[in-house]
């Protein structure tokens, strides 16, 4: 269940921590391909080498110097230059700061290069599963309920991921609990009213509400959650028995109402039947009596047992 195809109003939307917002956003950083970065490092490389190789077979003391040191001098500028290469897989992007700002997000997988200056933190863009452990906790009518929840989720803004939270997998772990413990007090388990949402009965509305409060909780971090689902809701054990028999008896008073309506679906169709026909004139006292025998015969949860008139039908 994607958070971006759900609309809502703004009274609909829960009540979510606010998070106070720096401004910081994502942008690409300056890079360049790593291939020639690569080449021209080590052609300096080279280069360095071959003058402290060739200043090493000079007699001038003068000029051996310069060309060592010239050799040393290239040698390390190349190296230092080699040291700005990163290696970006797919899924990957990589945070560049330099002297603690932000200078841009290196998504462009393969080998790149950057200012050898900056550093550069590695953070994972691939989709992530995080689930709940079962939670414990009361309904809207307080009955003790257990639940847990799966979230699909990727980070979609990594320059809010790294500066916005201390931790963005903590962050979302504990958002995430947090949303499914408010879900959870807001909702009954079942509800009493036939037009009520419950946990149980409208898990498709709940999980909805549940993707809406998650993206208002981790969209500071940068976080884009792509789907929610409850993985566990039972009553707690201690009522569990209880529970179990009040929906046992809910069931059998449902079955029971269906019972009686298609009874009495037969029975008037038996006497529009018989009136139709007109083989035999019933008067209201005979008909009430077939009403209620037939009654008995169709909503008995036990076989009739026929009794055989051998007289008339008035006797």
């Amino acid at each position: 269940m994607s958070v971006t195809s759900t609309s809502t109003h703004d009274d609909d939307l829960p009540e979510t921590p606010q998070v106070r917002d720096s401004g910081i956003r994502e942008f690409a950083a300056h890079s360049i391909g790593g291939g020639l970065a690569l080449l021209l490092g080590l052609l300096g490389l080279v280069a360095g080498v071959g003058l402290v190789v060739a200043g090493a077979t000079l007699s001038d003391g003068g000029a051996k110097a310069g060309l060592i040191v010239l050799g040393i001098l290239i040698a390390f500028a190349a190296f230092f230059a080699m040291c700005g290469l990163n290696t970006v897989a797919p899924g990957e992007a990589r945070v560049v700061q330099l002297f603690g700002r932000y200078r841009g997000t290196i998504r462009t997988d393969g080998l790149r290069w950057v200012n050898p200056l900056t550093s550069r933190e590695k953070i994972s863009t691939r989709v992530r599963n995080h689930e709940t452990a079962i939670l414990k906790v009361n309904d809207a009518y307080g009955n003790p309920i257990e639940l847990a929840a799966v979230v699909v989720w990727r980070v979609e803004d990594t320059a809010q991921a790294t500066f916005e939270v201390d931790d963005f997998l903590e962050f979302v772990s504990t958002q995430t609990e947090a949303a499914v413990r408010h879900i959870a007090i807001e909702y009954p388990y079942d509800a009493h009213e036939e037009d009520g949402l419950s946990l149980r009965g409208n898990a498709e509305e709940i999980t909805e509400k549940l993707a809406i409060e998650l993206h208002a909780r981790v969209e500071a971090a940068g976080v884009h959650i792509i789907e929610s689902r409850f993985t566990h809701l039972a009553y707690a054990p201690e009522i569990a028995s209880a529970m179990l028999q009040r929906q046992q008896a809910g069931a059998v008073v449902a079955a029971r109402r269906q019972i009686v309506d298609g009874a009495v679906g037969m029975v008037e169709a038996a006497l529009a039947r018989i009136s139709e026909e007109g083989f035999v004139e019933l008067d209201d006292e005979r008909k009430a009596a077939m009403v209620s025998n037939l009654m008995v015969v169709l909503c008995g949860d036990r076989a009739a047992q026929p009794v055989v008139n051998t007289g008339t039908l008035y006797q």
